[in-house]
């Protein structure tokens, strides 16, 4: 959208109202007309870094009800990242179209911890390089610039559900020790953020962009989910790789009560 279409962080578009009273009031946002409070505020991010993502960036506009903060649309993923950043309410909610529209969260949270987690629910691991990608599809690649540009630490992050990974990703899990059980990041770090691409989930589950079989169930999903919510380090979270159904919108608001948002 640009600069003229972004509004300040602390005031938000009501999902009831459809107005911007929604007000930030320490952790949480206010309606001032109709009285509601939300535990975070949502940051879209329509944008597929990639070939024939199309499907994702419409998915991106499927409503969820939380206020909204920003609209970030940017011309290059470089920009995008910036602008989430920089957009970031103090609990963060993106949705996104490709897994891309996580690395601003990121590199927003990490900048108000000493020791920021990730835990990344996919079906693929998105740790490929631009040399490394038999795509070339910078969605493959953002979990990877996550910690190449220092964001978090390799020891920090979980790699969740993944069964669908590139021999360079699986050489590159196995010489930084990434593991699948979020339990000692959530003890040693600060606070953590929850990247969840919706393609992690069995295809019977949801629509999804890329779904790969033998995943996850809902409930298995919002079992670790829950985790977290009872660990008390969520600083935030994000839903991606969504088809546009309708039928989504539900099953999303599923995974944000797990998350206690």
């Amino acid at each position: 959208m640009g600069e003229g279409g972004r509004v300040s962080i602390l005031r938000a578009r009501c999902p009831d109202c459809r107005t911007l009273t929604a007000v930030a009031v320490d952790d949480v946002y206010e309606c001032h007309s109709c009285g509601r409070t939300f535990r975070a505020g949502l940051v879209r991010v329509p944008r597929a870094w990639g070939d024939g993502g199309e499907p994702m960036v419409e998915a991106a506009a499927l409503p969820l009800d939380f206020p909204e903060v920003a609209l970030i649309e940017e011309d290059t993923l470089a920009m995008q990242t910036l602008a989430v950043a920089s957009d970031l309410p103090e609990v963060p909610l993106v949705l996104g179209g490709c897994c891309c529209s996580h690395v601003g969260a990121v590199e927003g949270l990490a900048a108000r911890f000493d020791r920021l987690g990730v835990i990344w629910v996919d079906a693929h691991g998105d740790l490929n390089t631009p040399e490394s990608s038999p795509s070339g599809n910078e969605w493959g690649m953002p979990l990877r610039m996550i910690i190449d540009q220092g964001m978090v630490e390799a020891e920090d992050v979980v790699l969740w559900g993944a069964r669908n990974l590139d021999a360079p990703e699986v050489e590159f899990i196995a010489a930084h020790g990434i593991g699948d059980d979020p339990a000692p990041v959530l003890e040693r770090t600060d606070a953590v953020y929850v990247a969840v691409d919706l393609d992690v989930l069995d295809p019977a589950e949801m629509a999804v962009f890329m779904p790969e079989p033998n995943g996850p169930s809902m409930a298995d999903v919002e079992q670790l989910l829950l985790q977290v919510r009872q660990s008390g380090r969520l600083a935030g979270a994000g839903f991606t790789g969504l088809a546009p159904d309708p039928a989504n919108v539900a099953k999303l608001q599923r995974l944000t009560a797990a998350l206690g948002l």
